[in-house]
């Protein structure tokens, strides 16, 4: 793997191409796009927004890329799906997580395919995978974030189904959402949970706004639910299967949080360049100070460091083998070392990079949250010493 700011894939002709035709989208028709809708940060998105970018998206095959043919995809691999999500972090489009579906769409549910039934696919999956309905997941509440087993929603069983209450939060994209893929516990067992399609619209469920979090996007919610009945045909899998399902694919997915990571860091390191190159301070330009350029230096063999030993790992995944413990410590060193970066760019930009909404001060927000998200940085440590004390049979 060689250094760029834009990167080029020679020796995969067709992820390649992918790439160029995703950045061509990326920084043409959807900027234009989002230029006439007026959206910056912090606007709320809404269904009517985002429809068209699905269905645009679609269109032209990267709605949904990543899964097999038979379900309308390209079945790209592990390391070509990252590439795209990279190109999709370094874009600084407010939309961009649309595109590829990360947001709602068949990437939130390509691996509940397996768990499905015929049924759940036909009502559920496949209008995902078309860009005509949306969902969210739903698992986190304020008690139970990383320690999940702690969550208090419950589903009970009556006639011809469950009744489930519950009050979850941090149900991203709820707030235009469907249905949800929700997990509860089965009321009266301390370690059977369950997972469930839940339609926002049933009686007994509500969707209200959720906290704004840091980076500002107003795309989070809360689903409070008061008996509300589910249907037998809407479990998913089957009872106790739940934490299973909804933490399926875990090594992968945490290996796939980490591109887009990695594109927003690299958007900051191209930010930071280009304000130094042009910024004169003292009679001279930014750039020429070598305190500058040593710390630029160093963000930049931070970024190629993290990249280099994500892709190593995704390319493990895709010879066949599972690199658990590098995903821990690559969600752990990409979180940490690209909010370094943008930290690093933002006290480069001076007072420039302090006024809020600016993109190098959003970028900061979005990483600085990403030490958190999807596993905090001390989640990540314990399964690195879990792993090598393991390994050491003790």
């Amino acid at each position: 793997m060689t250094f760029s700011l834009t990167p080029s894939y020679p020796d995969n002709p067709r992820l390649d191409e992918l790439v160029t035709r995703l950045r061509d989208y990326l920084d043409g028709e959807l900027a234009d796009y989002e230029r006439g809708l007026g959206l910056g940060p912090e606007t709320p998105l809404d269904r009517s927004m985002l429809e068209p970018v699905w269905q645009r998206s679609r269109e032209l095959g990267f709605y949904g890329i990543h899964l097999p043919e038979s379900l309308g995809g390209q079945g790209l691999s592990f390391t070509e799906l990252a590439a795209l999500k990279e190109e999709i972090g370094a874009s600084g489009r407010q939309l961009a997580t649309s595109v590829l579906g990360d947001m709602g769409g068949p990437l939130r549910v390509g691996a509940i395919f397996e768990h499905a039934t015929e049924h759940q696919i036909e009502k559920y999956l496949m209008p995902v995978v078309r860009g005509e309905r949306a969902c969210c997941f739903s698992m986190t509440e304020d008690d139970a974030g990383s320690d999940v087993r702690r969550m208090r929603t419950t589903a009970t069983p009556t006639p011809g189904g469950f009744l489930i209450s519950g009050h979850k939060v941090f149900s991203t994209g709820g707030t235009f959402a469907d249905f949800a893929i929700l997990v509860a516990r089965m009321a009266g067992e301390e370690e059977s949970y369950a997972a469930f399609f839940v339609n926002l619209d049933s009686p007994g469920c509500r969707v209200l706004p959720g906290d704004l979090p840091l980076s500002g996007q107003n795309i989070e919610s809360d689903v409070v639910l008061e008996d509300c009945f589910v249907p037998q045909e809407n479990l998913l899998g089957e009872v106790g299967q739940g934490l299973r399902i909804a933490l399926g694919r875990v090594t992968a997915n945490r290996l796939l949080h980490c591109p887009t990571a990695l594109g927003a860091a690299r958007r900051a390191l191209a930010l930071a360049l280009g304000y130094a190159a042009n910024r004169t301070v003292f009679d001279g330009l930014l750039l020429e100070k070598q305190a500058i350029q040593h710390r630029l230096a160093d963000m930049a063999t931070d970024y190629y460091a993290a990249r280099s030993m994500t892709y190593d790992a995704l390319a493990d995944l895709d010879a066949g083998r599972r690199p658990r413990i590098e995903s821990f410590m690559c969600k752990l060193f990409v979180a940490e070392r690209s909010f370094e970066i943008a930290d690093a760019a933002l006290q480069l930009h001076g007072k420039a990079g302090m006024v809020r909404g600016a993109e190098i001060e959003v970028i900061w927000r979005r990483l600085r949250m990403f030490r958190v998200l999807t596993g905090s940085s001390e989640i990540q440590r314990n399964g690195v010493i879990r792993d090598l004390v393991t390994s050491l049979g003790a």
